[in-house]
């Protein structure tokens, strides 16, 4: 790919010809406010903060829209600058409820930081303010509409990242609203990833503990072979939320609807801790070395008497292929016998 050079802020980069002024911006370590934007979506222009001046154009243009040219000069930070992007902010702002301190999202809030950040005053522009909840797609997701800011994320995402098009913006006599149909949702949750405030909350943990006050637990979900990385946000030793992480190959922040929101299991009293055997019709409680003597002496007395051929193997696509390699040979090198299967699920 042929590269061009501009100047940004006064800065000399070297970006691809296919970039937008904010991606070059970013590789050059220069920041450019944003609220729309995300790195996996096509750009979106709704929140009107990435504006910056360029040299030839009467008026500010976004970033994140406007392609790199060769000899382009960009402004990012100027007083003129600041001033639209903090109107934007306040013209949001107008319509949200301050409700930080009873926010799931407070502290992981783009919005918050941005307010922060360019230091806006919050009573500029006063509109009525009700706290709504809306139905949603999928009863694993709160949707806040006073919270939202019509950045359009959630649609996009929806759309373009898992092909389904189950959310839509739609604009009635002037006013934009989210429309939703629950027959297209598969309750995946990459809504509920990518949304930059909380307008879209998780509805099932009873343990709510916010992203900056947990304990953050880089692991691999367990429910499939996929591998993919998730972080779990740990409060008392119990897990209160999952997200998937952004920077990582396989799956990209994306997730499942069992990866997302299928956590509860792993603090359940219901949980197996130890071998449980069937005495008098009752499960009871005991050591590893007694139960694999109980397998081992009741799978040696089926070979012996019907064959190994009576014996089948399911292994699970949930272990690591180190483990499954294993299993199998243990089937047919011990047990011998090639009745062996697996499930994605088990």
């Amino acid at each position: 790919m042929s590269t061009v050079k501009l100047t940004i802020d006064g800065q000399e980069v070297i970006a691809r010809q296919d970039s937008s002024i904010l991606q070059a911006a970013k590789s050059a370590g220069i920041k450019v406010p944003t609220l729309c934007f995300h790195e996996r979506l096509n750009p979106i222009g709704s929140c009107h903060l990435c504006v910056v001046e360029v040299d030839g154009k009467g008026t500010p243009v976004e970033a994140c829209k406007t392609p790199v040219a060769d000899g382009m000069s960009v402004v990012t930070s100027s007083d003129m600058l600041a001033g639209m992007r903090r109107k934007s902010l306040q013209r949001l702002l107008a319509h949200h409820p301050l409700d930080c301190p009873i926010c799931d999202k407070a502290g992981a809030c783009r919005l918050q930081d941005l307010v922060f950040e360019l230091g806006v005053r919050a009573d500029t522009y006063e509109e009525p303010k009700d706290r709504v909840e809306v139905a949603y797609a999928t009863s694993l997701i709160k949707y806040w509409r006073d919270r939202c800011v019509y950045c359009q994320r959630c649609a996009a995402a929806c759309r373009e990242i898992k092909g389904v098009g189950a959310l839509e913006f739609v604009e009635t006599d002037g006013v934009l609203e989210l429309t939703v149909d629950p027959e297209k949702c598969v309750s995946c949750g990459e809504c509920l990833q990518v949304c930059p405030t909380g307008a879209l909350t998780e509805n099932l943990s009873p343990l709510k503990a916010r992203r900056f006050v947990g304990k953050k637990v880089a692991t691999t979900c367990t429910y499939c072979g996929c591998g993919c990385q998730i972080e779990l946000n740990v409060l008392d030793n119990r897990v209160a939320s999952v997200i998937g992480r952004g920077d990582a190959a396989v799956n990209q922040g994306s997730m499942c609807v069992k990866g997302r929101f299928g956590y509860e299991f792993i603090g359940s009293d219901q949980r197996l801790t130890t071998p449980l055997i069937k005495r008098n019709g009752r499960f009871e409680e005991a050591g590893w070395d007694e139960a694999l003597d109980l397998i081992a002496r009741r799978l040696n007395k089926i070979k012996s008497e019907h064959g190994p051929d009576a014996i089948g193997g399911f292994s699970s696509a949930r272990c690591t292929n180190e483990e499954n390699y294993l299993f199998q040979k243990f089937m047919r090198a011990v047990i011998g016998t090639n009745n062996v299967d697996h499930c994605a699920r088990l």
